[in-house]
């Protein structure tokens, strides 16, 4: 008897893991945002800022623990060429990555900096913009064997921006490049620190977000069905941390990634043939 209850603790203990790594929906996305690119957290309010890509308003959301949409906040002195990800530093400051570049011809690539001050207003001004080009692109568009200049994931880290590039190579080898850009006002050259390899599906393995957890000891990376995870890595040695690639169970059209805390991930997807349109929570551990 005493085997059995051990073994049915184990079977419960087993189920309760599974259920604890599913990908749990946590909220329908509001009507309005159909094109949501990036999501960052703000854990002393519990909102969710969003923004959504090119053709759309130069606006950034505040979206509650439920979904409902709390604020348009329209930055005034910034233009939503391409806005693929939105990011904070340890002080609660926010950031728009304004780099969409997919056909990799872009010379006006930049992040704006929106103070954490601003977003109690009306209407938010960019503290200062920060414009970049990559140190290695010399040709607008590249080879169609070279199409890695396209990024749809960033974060703050140390006082630097760290960028992933989304490979649009003819022959796609899931190569992703890593640049780093300092956190200041003016044009900058940025810095290539390194490259990795996905997979050589482009429609699982292409790079749509980026994330630091809060304490700064994982980076999550995210693509439409799998999360890539470095961990244990010294200062930004982020690619020389241990990795581990963890499958979702769930193909969507997948564009943003935030920690809500350190082994928690929110994901968010576009709506497309009727799937997607949603906020999900992860665990981690």
């Amino acid at each position: 008897m005493k085997n059995i209850l051990y073994l049915l603790a184990a079977l419960v203990l087993l189920s309760c893991q599974k259920d604890s790594s599913e990908l749990k929906t946590k909220f329908s996305l509001p009507k309005k945002l159909k094109e949501v690119s990036g999501i960052t957290y703000d854990a002393q309010n519990k909102l969710l800022w969003t923004l959504e890509d090119s053709g759309n308003a130069n606006a950034i959301y505040a979206l509650t623990s439920e979904g409902k949409m709390l604020q348009k906040l329209p930055v005034e002195n910034a233009k939503n060429v391409d806005w693929e990800d939105i990011t904070q530093d340890q002080n609660g400051n926010i950031y728009i990555g304004d780099f969409g570049n997919n056909d990799n011809t872009r010379t006006d690539l930049c992040i704006y900096k929106i103070d954490k001050n601003e977003l109690n207003k009306e209407k938010a001004t960019s503290v200062y913009k920060i414009s970049f080009s990559y140190a290695d692109q010399t040709e607008f568009p590249p080879k169609k064997t070279k199409m890695v200049y396209d990024v749809e994931g960033f974060f703050e880290f140390q006082n630097y921006f760290y960028l992933f590039t989304k490979n649009r190579s003819k022959n796609f080898d899931g190569t992703s490049l890593v640049y780093k850009i300092t956190n200041k006002a003016g044009h900058q050259k940025a810095k290539l620190m390194g490259s990795f390899k996905t997979c050589s599906n482009y429609n699982h393995c292409a790079i749509t977000s980026a994330a630091i957890s809060p304490n700064q000891k994982k980076v999550a990376l995210l693509c439409h069905d799998k999360i890539i995870l470095f961990q244990d890595f010294i200062q930004d040695s982020f690619l020389d941390g241990n990795r581990k690639d963890i499958d979702l169970k769930h193909f969507s059209q997948k564009e943003a990634i935030v920690f809500k805390d350190n082994q928690t991930v929110l994901i968010a997807d576009e709506k497309t043939n009727k799937i997607g349109g949603k906020v999900y929570e992860f665990s981690l551990k």
